[in-house]
């Protein structure tokens, strides 16, 4: 039997998304971007309404493409509103489009946004060692220096808990629990990245 995160629970999505993406290192802008947003429609929900909501919300905001959301226009804004298949939170919608042009500025001014928020842990996965999941904290150092700097930059949403979780889903921090499988996987994936 295969044994996983205890989070992971019997969703045959959250399975996968636990399975194939849950903190494998990303280097995409566009995905980053996508998960930073995600992570920051999640605040006050369960992760689990964000997955099964995903495909709408990568319908609704373009798949994520930051120059299109950053010239989202009231109209846009209310067609999000009306939409169903999304949260549809005022706030959590204009954080989205406010986020898109803080990323954009990043990029203008220090080239790609993987290099910017990599360098929060020092470009390579901190490789944790959880025997469960009570131990995993719910922020460290590392979101709070990205929090506090993503918001000088005008980011909303990106509070140090939601930072966390990002970093967690996008591989910036290895805190799968070291009994489940995917925690040898990265592991290993980590050493062969770090030997080439």
């Amino acid at each position: 039997m295969i044994k996983r995160c205890q989070w992971a629970g019997a969703d045959e999505l959250y399975i996968d998304y636990h399975d194939r993406e849950w903190g494998v290192p990303l280097y995409d802008d566009r995905l980053l971007f996508e998960f930073l947003i995600l992570e920051g429609m999640q605040a006050g929900l369960s992760w689990i309404t964000i997955l099964h909501k995903r495909k709408n919300f990568q319908q609704a905001f373009d798949n994520f493409d930051p120059g299109k959301i950053a010239s989202y226009d009231g109209g846009k804004k209310m067609q999000l509103l009306a939409n169903p298949g999304i949260i549809r939170n005022r706030l959590k919608i204009d954080a989205a489009i406010q986020n898109a042009r803080s990323f954009l500025n990043i990029r203008e001014k220090s080239g790609p946004f993987a290099d910017y928020i990599w360098s929060f842990v020092d470009g390579k996965p901190k490789i944790n060692r959880w025997k469960n999941i009570r131990e995993i904290p719910a922020s460290t150092p590392q979101s709070d220096r990205m929090s506090k700097d993503l918001k000088a930059k005008g980011f909303k949403f990106t509070g140090t808990t939601i930072c966390y979780a990002f970093m967690q889903a996008v591989g910036m921090v290895n805190d799968h629990t070291i009994d489940c499988f995917r925690y040898a996987e990265l592991l290993s994936a980590s050493l062969l990245k770090k030997q080439k």
